[in-house]
């Protein structure tokens, strides 16, 4: 794949400058990029002075806008006005995506019921279930299973080893990295009599006496409901609601190794870093974001626009537009003071013990 340096930033809304016939071939490091020849180069992604310096003389950049070209020698180059933007337009620009072969594969498994949308491409080895829909366009790699009665939205791309259960209902433009598990039994147990962690929620610590306790399932009925634009990562988990779904909304994107609990609600826009948990039937706003290794106590609500700093353990509401760090989770600028605190605390306890000291000299004397 090929295009020229006008093509490119008229497509990445940008400013050409210099030789802008010159062909783009893909985009690279600047020390790594050699120069452009006559079928054109790698583009190297220059945008600070700091990379551009490792710029061979000759190449096709990528640079922020105010920097100067000639400077470096670039045969021609993009501005970026928001350089991560731009990255974002030129990465999907040169990403080809799995290699899947037009149309359905004849090793695939596809119910005779199941209806696959015009222009979907289906790898080796698909399960597609019973009355199961595959929206138009989408591309299915090797060894995905889509169980009965899921929909799928148009333009889905969906990589090797994805499972997708009974019922779940995706929107459009969904994005699913390999290994991610959607739509299994949440994890639900009742004994007959009062669980061990009831007691404690009731008491907060105290225990009468321990009997044995065997555990029976509750079944999950619910589903999973994903809206438009949802992206998911590697072995990451949403498991299906009990009765009512659980549910990711439009635009959200959820990392690697990311677990949602049954009858989590995810509102639009989040964005869920990796090995962020979030246990059963608690609800996140509109535009959150959850740092890595967030995790998120059950039967609570997060509020829109919170941002939670990595490994920041949430046990209760956290009010719209709060941005929260630490275990237990409280304003940044709390937690922040606590741990200059805590670092203060080996200095302060010496200066107690010279204290301490001091007083009994005086007392034996006194």
């Amino acid at each position: 794949m090929t295009v020229t340096i006008k093509e490119l930033a008229q497509s990445l809304d940008a400013r050409a400058w210099g030789e802008t016939d010159l062909q783009v071939t893909g985009a690279g490091e600047p020390a790594q990029t050699q120069p452009a020849d006559a079928t054109g180069g790698q583009i190297a992604l220059a945008m600070a002075p700091k990379y551009a310096e490792a710029l061979s003389s000759g190449c096709i950049a990528i640079l922020a806008e105010g920097m100067d070209p000639e400077a470096y020698g670039v045969r021609a180059a993009i501005f970026a006005p928001r350089p991560r933007l731009v990255m974002a337009g030129l990465t999907r620009a040169f990403d080809q995506g799995p290699d899947i072969e037009p149309g359905i594969h004849a090793t695939a498994v596809i119910h005779p019921t199941a209806t696959i949308g015009d222009g979907a491409a289906i790898a080796p080895f698909v399960v597609v279930g019973r009355d199961a829909v595959i929206g138009a366009n989408a591309r299915i790699a090797s060894h995905v299973s889509i169980g009965r009665n899921a929909r799928i939205g148009s333009d889905a791309v969906i990589h090797a080893g994805v499972r997708i259960g009974h019922d779940v209902i995706a929107g459009d433009r969904l994005f699913i990295q390999p290994g991610a598990v959607i739509g299994g039994d949440g994890f639900s147990f009742v004994t007959p009599e009062e669980l061990g962690i009831e007691e404690i929620r009731r008491t907060l610590g105290a225990r009468a006496a321990i009997s044995a306790q065997h555990w029976t399932r509750i079944h999950s009925l619910g589903t999973v409901e994903l809206g438009d634009d949802v992206e998911i990562g590697s072995n990451a988990t949403i498991d299906r609601g009990t009765i009512r779904a659980t549910r990711v909304g439009s635009g959200s994107k959820i990392d690697n190794l990311v677990m949602l609990g049954h009858n989590v609600v995810v509102g639009q826009d989040c964005l869920l870093c990796s090995q962020v948990g979030i246990a059963g039937s608690s609800t996140v706003g509109d535009r959150v974001v959850l740092a890595g290794k967030v995790g998120v106590s059950d039967n609570i609500t997060i509020g829109d626009d919170v941002i939670a700093g990595g490994a920041t353990k949430i046990f209760t509401r956290v009010p719209a537009g709060r941005v929260i760090l630490g275990n237990p989770a409280v304003k940044m600028e709390t937690q922040l003071e606590i741990q200059k605190a805590m670092r203060r605390l080996p200095r302060f306890a010496q200066q107690l013990s010279k204290l301490q000291e001091t007083v009994t000299r005086l007392l034996e004397k006194g």
